[in-house]
């Protein structure tokens, strides 16, 4: 079995407990109680043309320990001081040591977009996030048929979130277009070998439609390759492992990008 495979295998195992926890009614009432901070506003409103997502997670498949001693909120605050657009929190715990209890953290630390990150397969999640105070979730292209990746796009913006569908090749990119999503984001990293190769992105960003938002997620860590996925249309860059490794996140993030924040 495959990474991807089996992360969705225990996923669906814990939604019937976020199930057995609360009601659809009362994550839609949650949910309409919190703030949405326009997601892809921030993005498209960025220094340089050029959005950052600094990423909060402790772990990863591919990285067992990321930042052992990490503290949420104090990341998060430094991630605002340095002037990211958004912030992504990995939702899950197993894989990645995130949960609601960060997501929560993160929440009440800082005022910024949060992008709500994910394995979902069912819209009770997308509901979970909002009530979180999410702005956007992701919905990974690669999980779903069409048809199903479109009521995803649709329940996503029902919930006042901003569905962002991530893409690792044409076949991706193709339901992530029928969707009718607003933000593409492609993940330069396979999810199922965990092998990274930026030329993903370097391949399918001509190929997305000028009016979406275009996003590049993984392997992204220094100012010349941000520079260089600017000039590919990229609009912003999802950015998580790079930053969690340095002393302080927030200032690695400026550096990341001065190349391009330096226009503003």
């Amino acid at each position: 079995m495959d990474v991807l495979a089996k992360i969705v295998a225990d996923k669906r195992r814990e939604i019937e407990e976020l199930r057995r926890g609360t009601t659809p009614e009362e994550l839609r009432r949650r949910a309409a109680s919190q703030p949405h901070p326009d997601f892809r506003k921030a993005l498209l409103g960025a220094p340089g043309g050029m959005g950052l997502i600094a990423e909060i997670k402790q772990r990863s498949p591919s990285r067992p320990v990321i930042r052992a001693d990490l503290r949420p909120a104090e990341v998060a605050a430094s991630y605002a001081r340095a002037g990211v657009q958004a912030v992504s929190v990995l939702a899950d715990r197993k894989y990645f040591g995130g949960g609601e209890d960060v997501f929560r953290e993160v929440r009440q630390a800082i005022d910024l977009p949060l992008l709500y990150k994910e394995f979902v397969v069912d819209p009770v999640q997308v509901w979970h996030a909002a009530a979180l105070g999410a702005s956007s979730v992701l919905l990974i292209a690669a999980l779903y048929t069409p048809e199903r990746l479109r009521q995803l796009v649709e329940e996503s913006e029902e919930a006042g979130l901003t569905p962002l569908v991530e893409v690792h090749d044409e076949s991706d990119l193709d339901r992530a277009l029928q969707s009718g999503a607003s933000c593409i984001g492609v993940n330069n990293r396979d999810l199922k070998t965990l092998k990274v190769d930026i030329g993903v992105t370097r391949r399918l960003a001509p190929q997305i439609p000028s009016g979406l938002l275009k996003i590049s997620e993984s392997g992204i860590s220094s100012p010349a390759v941000v520079r260089e996925l600017l000039d590919l249309g990229i609009q912003a860059v999802l950015v998580g492992e790079h930053l969690l490794r340095q002393p302080d996140p927030g200032r690695a993030a400026q550096e990341l990008m001065q190349e391009v924040w330096a226009f503003s």
